[in-house]
């Protein structure tokens, strides 16, 4: 795969438009190429994971909100949103707000981390929403919906690679709207040129401050992907119409490089496939099997082996964990938090403690999505008491693993240290988590169907279960009258805001 070198250029000195990044986004997203069997597998076994996630949050408080906001913009032929019939349809950019505010929600879907962090399964509710919309309109089908999928990972993944936002205090989506943006046109089929205004205009209003995940972690962490997803879908509604957008978005003078990121003497290699390589980059991402940060995945799966040979919790006088300098400055005692010492503290704030997480899966030896950070649980003595034992130290082999391009290598995980009262100590490590592809237990597709069962049972009957399972896993056979089906419904007298109401301003 060929690198693009990507920086600044002063005004004077000319970039021409086929050396920009934006448009080897755009050209790779405008071609065509083979998909591949495995890479087409993932996105099957992500759509899955996307919709367990969703169902499982249906009725928490930012997702019933955010669908309440959906249900104000209905259309006759527009997208479903997740709970909501079938046969009840809203508009593209509000259903993806709906749908990937339920999809970020529990902080359980897939993962990629590399120079930064990245939730690519972020991409499918926007991508899906317009499909439905525009299904008919452009003749699309389910195979089209896999191929935006797939460029929008590839997009996502790539930069990721290369560029550190959170150096730069910026938040993860900035990455996220451009690849939305792109998936969004290689699924409608549209030219390079109007994918490039959509990319640019994307990558233009995407870049937020990282405060969003930072001290009090409020809901819009879940929502701020989604706000993403929306504006994708306005950008490439925008340049569809024949505007243009602020360019070049990477390399100008006054450009977010420039003046967001590295500035006028940075350099970043981005890693961009050939217009018509097949884009296997989804294959690179892995997902969550505990409802927590990823880097913590690894973490609680060492919990829960060490707690075999601890006999006497309270007997614990420290516990450190050494771990790679992301895991330990983001959701570590690096971090300088209070709040992620604080029982009182939100979910979204204590599912980026890993000293809470930690804590609560060496006691409990199991992680559940609700049970494991209800306030009670939170505030459990003996759990503060352990939880404030623990902090974490950044070791240099760690990091080197963490950013490691060799997938053998990789690793997201850490070596704890248990110091006991009588002096001694009981160490182990692990670099990657059970479920991961160089796991223990590597995830397959089974394990996806039973995390959806398990996460949507009392949620919606058997029957949609079946129904949607195996509508989802003969996706590339469906045609645009079919793409409706790619929702998840529940009863409506189990749905909170399942009609329009008049609490705000919509």
């Amino acid at each position: 795969m060929p690198t693009h070198n990507l920086r600044v250029y002063p005004s004077k000195e000319a970039l021409p438009r086929e050396e920009q990044l934006a448009w080897k986004i755009a050209e790779m997203a405008a071609s065509s190429s083979a998909i591949d069997d495995n890479a087409r597998e993932m996105v099957i076994n992500r759509i899955i994971d996307n919709a367990a996630v969703a169902l499982a949050a249906i009725n928490r408080d930012p997702v019933a909100n955010a669908r309440s906001q959906a249900l104000a913009h209905p259309r006759p032929v527009g997208a479903t949103v997740f709970g909501m019939p079938n046969d009840q349809t809203f508009q593209a950019e509000w259903a993806a707000w709906a749908n990937g505010t339920a999809v970020r929600e529990l902080d359980m879907h897939d993962t990629f981390l590399a120079a930064d962090y990245s939730h690519p399964g972020d991409n499918i509710p926007p991508i899906t929403a317009v499909a439905q919309q525009c299904g008919q309109m452009h003749g699309l089908s389910g195979a089209d919906i896999v191929r935006g999928i797939l460029v929008a990972y590839e997009v996502q993944i790539n930069l990721v690679k290369a560029i550190c936002l959170h150096e730069f205090k910026k938040d993860h989506i900035a990455h996220l709207c451009p690849a939305q943006a792109a998936g969004i046109g290689a699924l409608l089929g549209l030219d390079a040129d109007t994918i490039l205004q959509a990319v640019q205009q994307a990558v233009h209003v995407s870049f937020t401050t990282r405060q969003s995940r930072k001290g009090e972690i409020s809901s819009w962490k879940a929502y701020a992907p989604a706000h993403a997803g929306k504006l994708a879908v306005e950008a490439v509604d925008r340049a569809m119409r024949g505007e243009k957008s602020p360019s070049p978005i990477y390399e100008g003078e006054d450009s977010v490089v420039a003046w967001m990121l590295g500035g006028a003497d940075a350099r970043y290699d981005v890693p961009m496939p050939e217009p018509g390589e097949p884009l296997r980059a989804i294959l690179d991402s892995y997902t969550k099997e505990h409802s927590a940060e990823y880097q913590s995945q690894a973490l609680i799966d060492l919990a829960f082996k060490m707690r075999e040979q601890i006999h006497d919790m309270g007997e614990i006088e420290e516990i450190v964990i050494h771990t790679s300098h992301h895991t330990h400055y983001v959701i570590g005692t690096g971090a300088n938090d209070p709040q992620k010492m604080d029982p009182k503290a939100s979910r979204e704030t204590l599912d980026h403690s890993i000293m809470y997480i930690f804590a609560v899966a060496l006691q409990d030896g199991v992680w559940h999505h609700v049970a494991s950070y209800t306030p009670e649980r939170a505030s459990r003595p003996d759990t503060v008491a352990l939880w404030h034992k623990i902090r974490t130290t950044e070791d240099p082999e760690w990091t080197r693993r963490y950013h490691s391009s060799d997938p053998n290598e990789k690793a997201f995980g850490g070596r704890v240290e248990i110091r006991f009262k009588d002096g001694n100590t009981f160490t182990d490590e692990l670099g990657v988590a059970n479920a991961h592809s160089l796991g223990a237990r590597p995830w397959t597709r089974p394990d996806y169907i039973r995390k959806f069962e398990t996460l949507t049972e009392g949620i919606i009957t058997p029957e949609e279960s079946t129904r949607f399972l195996e509508i989802v896993q003969n996706i590339t056979d469906l045609e645009a009258n079919d793409l409706f089906q790619l929702n998840v419904q529940l009863d409506s007298l189990e749905l909170r805001c399942s009609k329009r109401d008049n609490r705000g301003i919509f």
